[in-house]
Order: C-alpha cells, then structure tokens, then sequence
C-alpha cells in the first residue's frame, strides 16, 4: 500500500522518543532489561515506525498520518502504551500477531498499509525486544487518532481474512548457508523491518505484491519507488557498494541520484541511524538481487541529458505580462523559478547541494511521478550533517503563486526534453494523478458491482423461491 505524500516528520520527534527512552531505561520497569529496551528501539529506527505512526506536529507513535492507498486514504493507528488509545493493553503474543500477521487485539484486522507482510520475518527475539521498546520505552499518548473510513466494501476489515490466505506467507526468515553471514543479515533486514518490497516492488490487481517482479519499482502515492535490482539499465547495477551505502545513509549520490517522498523519510529516520555494518549489509544483499530489466530502457536512466539552456533565444523577447492571458513557455518558467537553484544550464551548483537536472534518476525516467512530485510538493530531507531543501511550487492548489496544472505540465515537459529522457511526456491527467496523491484503483469499483451483482443475483432467487411457493399453493 502506499502513502500520501508523506509529510516528513521533525527530527524533534525522535529527541522526544529517545529522551522518554532514556528515562525509562534508568528505571527499569518492572524487572524488564534495559538492553531489551535499547534492542528494540534500534529495530523500531530501522523498521521506520516513526514516519507512519507520528503524525506531523503530533506526539511520538500517537498515529493520526494520512496514509494514501489506491482504495482510499488509511489512519495510523496509536502505538503507544496508553490503555485507552493505544496498545497497553496488548500482551506480546497480541504484538506478535498484530506486527506479524496483522491483526489486532479484539480480532480485527490491519491494512497492509503497515507492512506486516514483511514484518512477518521478525525473530521471536526481535518482536520480544520491539515489545518492551512500544511498553516501556515510549511515552503513554492518550489520543485516539481519526478513524480510517475506507469505501464500502473495503470498510469489511474482515474482507483481509481472504486476503491474508491468499498472500501472507506463514513462512520465518531461514538464513542462507551457501550465502556470507553480511548478505544473510541484510537479506534479513532488507525483507523483515525495513520492508524494501512494500514500496519498490510492483503490485498486482489486488495490491498484492509481485513476487516475481521483486524490486523492480513500484507506485508509493504521488512517488514512484524506482526498480533497485542488479540491472544495468533499470536498476541499479552501475552502482559500486560504496556509491550504495553512502545513498543509504545520506540519500544524496551526486550526480546520480538524491531521495525524497518516501525514501526520504527511510534515510531521516531509519537508515542514517542504522549501524555501519547493517547498512553495509542492505548494501550487500540488495546489489545481489537478481536483475529485472525493462526493455523499454536502452540506457541507465542516469545517464540521460546534457547541459543546455534556451536563454539566448529569449533574450530581447517581450517580457512576460499577466494581463495577456497567456501562458509562459516551459523555458521561461524554467528560467524564471529553478535557474537560480540549478543553474541556467541545469547543472547545478558546484557544491552539490542543488543537483545536476541531467545525469539524474529522476530526470532520466520513463515514468514522470518523481519529477512531478517534486514540482509540486519539494523536498526537505534531514540528516546529521545538514537539510537538503526545495520549496514545493503546486503543492497548495489555491495559493496563487503555485504553478497551476498546465504550468506544471509545461515546465516538467520542458526538463525532460532539456535535460532528461526526452521520450517522457507529462500530461494534465498525469499533474493530477500526483495531485490527488497517486493512482486510484479500481478494485474499489469493482468489488461494489460484485456485491451489487451478488446482491440482485439473491433478490432474484428469493423472488423466484416466493413465487413458486405461491404457485404451489394455488395448484394445491
């Protein structure tokens, strides 16, 4: 499932969580041991639990984040250890089986939205020390979050029971002997907390993730998640181990590639955090991944464009005035809005800090989602060593100064053209999609005329069953 343009969550946030940790580690409630504590406040940072169950202002794990899915947006739920709004009341047979198998205390059951699917690896070791981390280490908030409200019939939380037969695996992690202990740690890692698959694999009719097309990118919301096999050209096979773990860490691998949407909020509260040697071992496992290659691309998608700037054919034009009614150009928009950041010629700052728009992933991509994104709602991601900033300039549709659908449309058109993969094209359909926070999926629709079939289809028969029952009557 995906999420709705996440809001990043404040660094505030995790000073909060860590100093409530530390004050309950002096403490050792209850006999529990600190270690256990400390253990699972590491695997809660690397399974990313903050930047969906922290809501942007709110308290730490209170839930309340709109998270959007093709069948409509999901509430994250209260994780703290509050009796009345959050799971103080859990025992950890009830934690085991709402992380692992996702189902809940009183029997009812998850969205896969939160990524049981991939949690559903953890060691029983792991969920112990996750357990008296969410019970002892977390601040009690008792605020009950919105409530999610999806369409009928994806309301019938029950409707999961069917879908977890058909594709939760009961299967645990079972470490691979012919494999280094490095690529078992981080093929435990990759595919149990920090759940890779949930957003960079591609997901079939029911959302279902497809296996066999595993890390070969898929839809996150408004973002797309890009294909991270071994593939040269549509994943990242080009990619060294260093070149790897220093994305991981710092989400920034100029002239390549820079994080943002989702897997920037994974490098601010996860990945930065994680050990050397975990991150190295992601590193490991994942450049192992067996390639998935697209045949629509003839090059990496890092390697597309060139410097260029139409400046000079601007040059002594008539000024751009509000009163015509007229558009401008992509270039002027351009020219106008990213020239100062990204330079004239889009090869950004000489420091770095302001990306190359050529050479880049986002740019070089044939699917638009990233760049439109970006358009409209920016990036602001954190790490220990500085912010990596851009303002969004659609993301407020009623503000004035935002660019407009079909400005959107121009200035993404003209940096694909200018410095990207000149084959992408971006429409008003597409600017929209993003807008609303991603794909829709008609699964909704659909399960309504099921049920709507299924519904006359009954009517019609105890019709046909009264009749015959009058008719009877009569003969006798």
């Amino acid at each position: 499932m995906t999420r709705l343009a996440r809001p990043f969550v404040v660094a505030v946030v995790l000073l909060l969580a860590v100093g409530t940790m530390s004050a309950c580690l002096a403490a050792e409630p209850n006999g529990v041991d600190p270690d256990s504590i400390k253990r699972g406040a590491y695997l809660a940072t690397a399974s990313d639990c903050a930047a969906c169950h922290t809501a942007p202002g709110g308290l730490a794990f209170a839930g309340g984040l709109p998270i959007a899915s093709p069948v409509g947006t999901i509430f994250s739920t209260n994780i703290t250890p509050s009796a009345s709004a959050g799971i103080g009341n859990y025992s950890e047979v009830d934690f085991a089986r709402a992380v692992r198998r996702g189902v809940r205390k009183d029997g009812g059951n998850l969205y896969p939205a939160m990524p049981y699917t991939s949690y559903r690896l953890l060691t029983d070791a792991d969920i112990h020390d996750l357990y008296n981390y969410f019970r002892h280490g977390v601040a009690a908030v008792d605020l009950v979050p919105r409530r999610t409200a999806l369409p009928f019939p994806m309301n019938i939380r029950a409707s999961m029971i069917g879908w977890n037969l058909l594709f939760l695996s009961s299967a645990s992690f079972v470490a691979d002997p012919h494999q280094s202990a490095d690529w078992n740690r981080g093929a435990y890692l990759a595919n149990g907390p920090a759940h890779c698959s949930t957003c960079h694999t591609p997901r079939g009719f029911l959302m279902q993730e497809l296996s066999g097309s595993n890390l070969a990118g898929g839809q996150v919301g408004p973002w797309f998640a890009p294909n991270i096999t071994s593939d040269a050209s549509s994943g990242i096979g080009s990619w060294t181990q260093q070149e790897l773990v220093q994305y991981l860490r710092t989400g920034s691998l100029p002239p390549k590639a820079r994080a943002a949407g989702s897997m920037g909020e994974a490098v601010e509260h996860s990945f930065q955090y994680l050990t050397s040697a975990d991150v190295a071992a992601i590193a490991t496992y994942i450049r192992a991944i067996p390639a998935v290659h697209d045949g629509s691309d003839s090059q990496s998608r890092f390697g597309y464009g060139t410097a260029g700037s139409m400046l000079g054919t601007l040059r002594g034009a008539n000024g751009i005035r509000s009163d015509t009614g007229t558009s401008p150009t992509g270039a002027e928009l351009f020219l106008s809005n990213c020239a100062s950041c990204h330079a004239s010629r889009g090869q950004g700052s000489k420091d770095d800090y302001y990306p190359s728009l050529f050479h880049n992933s986002v740019t070089g991509a044939a699917n638009s989602s990233n760049l439109i994104a970006t358009i409209l709602y920016g990036v602001d991601r954190k790490i220990s060593s500085g912010q990596a900033y851009m303002p969004g300039f659609g993301g407020h549709k009623t503000d004035p100064s935002q660019f407009n659908d079909n400005e959107i449309v121009l200035l993404a058109n003209y940096v694909f053209q200018q410095y990207g993969r000149a084959g992408t094209t971006v429409s008003r359909g597409d600017v929209a999609v993003v807008r609303q926070g991603g794909p829709s999926s008609s699964l909704v629709l659909l399960a309504q005329i099921g049920v709507a079939a299924a519904a006359c289809v009954l009517l019609l028969l105890v019709l046909f069953l009264i009749f015959r029952a009058a008719r009877r009557r009569r003969t006798a």
